[in-house]
């Protein structure tokens, strides 16, 4: 027998001599360890897209989980995988030592069966933990306490006026976010900024409205109300009571002609009509409350320009400017985010009896001390306590005593009110932001119905305020009423003789 007899060699990718399925220098701890993220990986997306699947609801939130943060772990585990064959391989070239053979576990062994059974128990338990947890945080982040206070504590404004709102069963994300990947994304995208925003306070106060990369109503609102099904007349009733000592009433009652989209063979028309024709503008400042240039192509094809004679725009100016397709959201603007002026919400608790309409200026008092302003909540809240006692005790000191517990009631309602539609600290207010809905304290339909829109041959956007309603009925401060299915004469509350007719509301009442 040979001196420099040779021990039988292992077969390339063979540790310890025996077959196996991948590439000797596979097995190593960093690309098992790679593996086996990417395997966890694996399993939760599997899990959470069959939790959508057979699940009652879609939530948006799903994305970020399943399709960006999990798959992210399972590249890192792939990547981790190549870069410990890739180093094993290195080390063979060079001659160093390599750690390719694991291992021996015998099950005959009492104490490898122990191990074994502990470590694979143990993986099984943390597999199920993390389904549960990444379930968990799944529905957690797609609630509304996520969105409004947990990461996003600027948007308490938001979040209080949510909680007021006809939208308040709707979630956050089904408006802001709606199904699909394409909005998803880019909405975090624009998140991460806004992370970076509250981490080193950089945020604007108030934040900035109109949001600019928000998704098109068609895909959100229209999911749940559809304009071209619109139809028919809304009776609406509004109560007003004077800023004199005594709180004189009046109101109104309006057929409004919500109209129709077209549908069903139907024509276009009321307020509707505008869902049915396509309707570009251009507005000069952030708010779209100065919009100089409008341009209507209907059904036929047919374009017309208007422009308004107040404004020195250029055609060429304004193809150099956005030029937004009008949607839902740009009359509808603040459809849950709602921060109502005060003599609007003080107006309602007075017709609710809330606030009694009989104590002596409480209409005028409140008004006045709610839209002063003010540093923070706190000194608001204590301001309008102070100035409604000292009204009473100071002009009306019979009243004071007599009507304490009405006077606290005001003074309590006040003060709610004021804590759910204004936010000194944020900046947020009615000022802020507009209502484009009506006309009375915004522009509103007046932005472009303000009789000084006009074609190059001289149509004229009309100004004409049955368009879009009919009065029914007014009762004037006298008590004399007046009714009529037809229509009936508007008559301004004080006389102001025609001014109305040619001054646009909010000019005087915008507060």
């Amino acid at each position: 027998m040979s001196a420099n007899h040779e021990s039988p060699k292992h077969s390339a990718g063979t540790p310890g001599g025996k077959p196996t399925r991948l590439p000797s220098s596979f097995y190593n701890v960093i690309s098992l360890s790679g593996a086996a993220l990417a395997g966890l990986s694996v399993v939760l997306i599997l899990f959470l897209f069959a939790l959508e699947h057979f699940g009652n609801t879609e939530s948006p939130y799903m994305g970020i989980i399943a399709f960006v943060i999990l798959p992210g772990f399972l590249i890192i585990g792939l990547a981790m995988g190549a870069i410990g064959v890739l180093r094993q391989q290195r080390r063979r070239r060079l001659g160093l030592a390599h750690t390719e053979r694991l291992p021996r576990i015998d099950f005959n062994d009492p104490t490898h069966l122990r191990a074994t059974f502990l470590v694979g128990g143990g993986f099984l338990v943390f597999l199920a933990l993390s389904a549960f947890g990444s379930y968990q945080a799944y529905e957690y982040t797609e609630s509304d306490k996520f969105c409004g206070t947990t990461c996003h504590t600027v948007m308490k404004p938001e979040y209080t006026a949510f909680n007021a709102s006809p939208h308040q069963r709707v979630g956050c994300v089904k408006c802001h976010i709606g199904s699909g990947a394409e909005w998803y994304v880019r909405s975090k995208l624009s998140g991460a900024y806004q992370v970076y925003s509250v981490m080193f306070n950089k945020y604007s106060r108030p934040i900035e409205t109109p949001i600019k990369n928000l998704r098109p109503s068609r895909d959100t609102c229209e999911q749940c109300h559809w304009p071209e099904h619109f139809s028919g007349e809304k009776l609406k009733s509004y109560d007003y009571y004077g800023r004199e000592e005594g709180n004189t009433h009046w109101s109104l009652k309006l057929a409004m002609k919500i109209g129709s989209g077209g549908a069903g063979g139907a024509e276009a028309h009321g307020i509707h009509w505008h869902t049915a024709n396509q309707v570009t503008y251009v507005a000069t400042d952030p708010k779209r409350l100065d919009i100089p240039w409008v341009k209507i192509v209907g059904k036929d094809g047919k374009e017309k320009i208007y422009r308004s004679t107040e404004s020195d725009l250029t055609d060429e100016q304004a193809a150099g400017l956005e030029q937004r397709l009008m949607d839902c959201i740009d009359c509808h603007n603040r459809p849950t985010h709602h921060y109502n002026p005060p003599s609007r919400v003080v107006n309602k608790d007075i017709a609710n009896g809330l606030i009694a309409h009989d104590l002596p200026g409480i209409k005028n008092l409140l008004v006045d001390l709610m839209q002063a302003e003010y540093k923070t909540e706190d000194e608001a809240l204590a301001a309008i306590d102070a100035g409604t006692r000292s009204f009473y005790n100071e002009e009306h000191a019979e009243v004071a005593t007599a009507r304490a517990a009405d006077i606290d009631a005001a003074i309590g309602r006040a003060q709610l009110l004021f804590k759910t539609n204004i936010f000194p600290e944020m900046g947020v207010n009615w000022r802020e932001f507009p209502d484009h809905i009506g006309h009375l304290t915004t522009p509103g339909c007046f932005r472009c119905h303000d009789g000084q829109h006009q074609t190059d041959d001289g149509e004229v956007l009309p100004r004409d305020c049955n368009l879009c309603h009919t009065i029914l009925s007014q009762t004037r401060k006298t008590g004399e009423e007046t009714m009529s299915l037809a229509s009936v004469e508007y008559v301004h509350p004080e006389d102001i003789g025609d001014e109305w007719k040619t001054t646009n509301c909010n000019e005087c009442h915008g507060e």
